[in-house]
């Protein structure tokens, strides 16, 4: 690119727009399309450039996207999620589930009441299956006296804060279906993730970033892949899906303009574009282009707006040292931290992966290195959303796409869907409560049950959504989140 650049892209400008309307002259569809355009056109200019007068886009300027729930189906709670995923599947034996029934059988034959015609992962071939017992002990935190393995002392530091819930269950067994079912809410990929769903129903606060923002991190245990479906839009526009930020180096790949192309250069070019989609858009009308065309102007506006972002220079020294986040490292409590920036600048759902919690063998050694990566930055993100007063209407969530067995695979545990746990904060969450909890050695949730589907229909209802009513027609088909399933889980509200 050149200074010659805007004169170069008029004339592409000129030549594609003649031929356009010598294409409009010799097809049926232009009548048909010109009669219903109009909606169209005003829909789409809502996308394009701000500074694109009437004459150039032929229609006034609208608002963004507010999502369909606008107005909310009730008063939210929460108006933004930041998602800790612990991906690999923890062990609720090892962080929030206190079984010392046990660890009184610890090496003992495991009942065969508990596991006969039961789905497990990799053990289904032992002759004899015998019990584990809990790896560290656990004790009692904060004025709720809630139970949590030492291992994550700074998350029992926040025990008043949060709601554990020991009572989890789900439908797929192996990593990847478990993490498309937490996601989407069915084992089927390429449906629309959690996040996506979230952005078509309530839009975005944010401007300058995507809605939608994920964040990888790795250490402890195997790093189980983390496929880009996870946060894919699957039916919905794609303009909804998530956008991954890369944890070390640039955020994201070809942010930064070239040697020698200055932004004004870099507008024209945005601009031409934007036309070119434009007069082909009036052709075929396919609501891509659209999306093609928003992504265009978000990725110039990012430009500005990505680096002032992930440069944590200016947080306080404290700030840095409470998460133990050191700026450029791609830890997990850098992600932290990072996270806590983009809500603040209006990112609507936030999701961190931390791919080290697979522990088939040494879960206990496995445990002691990932609870050194996690727990202290966990803690600090409640710790400083609080004090920012931003807490009251975040939704945090941690745990991972299920638990572990109380059966021994040799050193470690294998994958366990029956029975596991996590805990939520803020939003409209009661903390300092646990809720609902596994049999005497953890294998089945036997005291309120909450179903992956339970969750997503209470995470919903926080920010203002009934579940039942978030819905996009695909194929002749109502889809929704939940599906035909879950319930709120109102025991746990604030």
């Amino acid at each position: 690119m050149n200074d010659k650049s805007p004169a170069r892209a008029k004339v592409i400008f000129d030549q594609f727009s003649h031929l356009q309307e010598y294409h409009k002259k010799e097809t049926r569809r232009t009548f048909l399309g010109q009669s219903v355009r109009g909606i169209g056109s005003l829909a789409l200019a809502s996308l394009l450039n701000p500074d694109l007068s009437e004459a150039s886009i032929g229609a006034t300027q609208l608002p963004k996207w507010k999502g369909v729930t606008n107005p909310t189906h009730f008063q939210p709670k929460a108006k933004r999620v930041i998602h800790l995923c612990m991906a690999g599947g923890p062990s609720h034996l090892e962080t929030l589930d206190y079984k010392p029934k046990l660890a009184a059988m610890d090496g003992r034959p495991m009942p065969k009441s508990f596991t006969k015609g039961q789905p497990i992962a990799q053990l289904q071939n032992n002759k004899e299956l015998k019990c584990l017992g809990p790896q560290y002990p656990f004790a009692r935190h904060g004025q709720s006296g809630q139970m949590i393995s030492t291992a994550f002392p700074h998350i029992g530091g926040i025990a008043d804060d949060i709601c554990i819930i020991n009572s989890l269950q789900t439908e797929q067994i192996n990593h990847d279906p478990a993490h498309t079912f937490f996601n989407t809410g069915t084992g089927i990929s390429g449906r629309p993730s959690m996040g996506s769903w979230l952005l078509y129903g309530l839009g975005s606060e944010s401007s300058n970033l995507p809605g939608y923002v994920v964040l990888i991190s790795s250490g402890g245990g195997q790093d189980q892949p983390i496929a880009t479906r996870q946060w894919h839009s699957g039916f919905l526009p794609g303009q909804f899906q998530g956008v991954q930020f890369h944890s070390a180096g640039d955020p994201i790949h070809y942010v930064s303009n070239p040697p020698g192309v200055s932004m004004d250069q870099q507008r024209d070019v945005v601009d031409a574009i934007t036309k070119l989609n434009t007069i082909h858009n009036q052709t075929v009308e396919d609501p891509e282009i659209a999306t093609r065309i928003s992504q265009y102007e978000l990725a110039f506006r990012m430009q500005t707006s990505v680096p002032e972002l992930t440069n944590v220079s200016d947080e306080p020294a404290h700030i840095r040292d409470l998460y133990g986040a050191e700026p450029g490292d791609g830890s997990f409590a850098s992600n932290c931290l990072l996270a806590r920036r983009l809500v603040e600048r209006g990112v609507r759902f936030v999701q961190l992966y931390h791919r080290g919690w697979d522990h088939h063998g040494n879960v206990k050694g496995g445990i002691e290195i990932t609870s050194r990566l996690v727990d202290r930055a966990s803690a600090a993100l409640i710790t400083d959303l609080k004090q920012r007063g931003m807490l009251d209407d975040t939704l945090v969530v941690w745990g991972g796409e299920f638990g572990r067995t109380p059966m021994a695979q040799g050193t470690g545990r294998d994958h366990h869907i029956r029975g596991f746990s996590m805990w939520m904060a803020g939003g409209g969450i009661k903390g300092g409560i646990t809720y609902g909890a596994t049999d005497e050695l953890g294998y089945y949730a036997v005291e309120n049950i909450v179903h992956v589907h339970d969750f997503h229909a209470t995470m919903l209802h926080l920010l203002g959504i009934d579940h039942k009513k978030l819905i996009y027609r695909f194929q002749g088909r109502d889809f929704r989140l939940t599906d035909v399933h879950g319930n709120v889980v109102n025991s746990i509200l604030a």
